[in-house]
């Protein structure tokens, strides 16, 4: 699975890709909210530009990157996230409750909405139209394994899969392991390199060659 895979797992161009019936909904809510002049389309641009690239996952990889290198903050990050993240004032005026979940060599976390896509925006950014597609929110509970291993993640048999799923009033982050060779690292610097799917739990969190402090 990936953002260039379709529901039926179909290599396509998604810019070429007809829209769903909610994504044909929520265009025309826009058009009829713009031309009633009830939004403005220079407000609406810089919302999406700040989620898709001022936000995106960054907000959620410093939340990691504390947890990794303060073990007080992690312990108040896994025993109430919401306050946690909140420390960051990063989702203080959302309704929704947050809760992380932590990866181990022996328990993989993966998050998923199985009815619609609710997602961390404050925290992660926009979702990624793989995790808003019926065939991730299908497959996710079902074969949780296999899509694992459509991202490259084969998990052992000994290692439990755990799949979290997300609410309009509850969301989920997971907490990666953090990769061997990062010992010294500054927050900054261990940030840098944790992504969106090792957050969501699709992935894991891996040094980039040549990568070093």
């Amino acid at each position: 699975m990936s953002d260039h895979h379709g529901e039926d797992g179909l290599a396509h161009d998604p810019h070429n890709a007809p829209l769903s019936g909610p994504a044909l909904r929520v265009k025309a809510l826009e058009s009829l909210l713009l031309e009633k002049g009830l939004v403005d389309a220079r407000t609406l641009d810089e919302i999406v530009d700040t989620y898709e690239h001022k936000v995106g996952p960054r907000n959620g990889a410093r939340v990691v990157a504390r947890a990794w290198t303060d073990a007080e903050y992690k312990k108040r990050l896994l025993a109430d996230a919401t306050a946690a993240i909140a420390e960051f004032g990063y989702i203080e005026r959302w309704a929704e409750d947050m809760v992380a979940v932590e990866n181990s060599p022996t328990v993989r976390n993966m998050v998923v909405c199985t009815l619609c896509s609710c997602y961390p925006w404050p925290v992660l950014g926009l979702p990624p139209s793989w995790y808003k597609s019926d065939a991730y929110r299908a497959r996710a509970v079902l074969d949780p394994r296999g899509v694992l291993k459509e991202f490259g993640e084969t998990v052992p048999d000994d290692v439990e899969v755990r799949v979290w799923d997300s609410t309009a009033e509850l969301r989920y982050l997971v907490l990666p392991e953090r990769p061997a060779g990062t010992e010294g690292w500054s927050e900054e610097q261990l940030a840098a390199i944790v992504t969106r799917d090792s957050m969501v739990g699709v992935s894991r969190v891996n040094l980039p060659a040549g990568m070093r402090p």
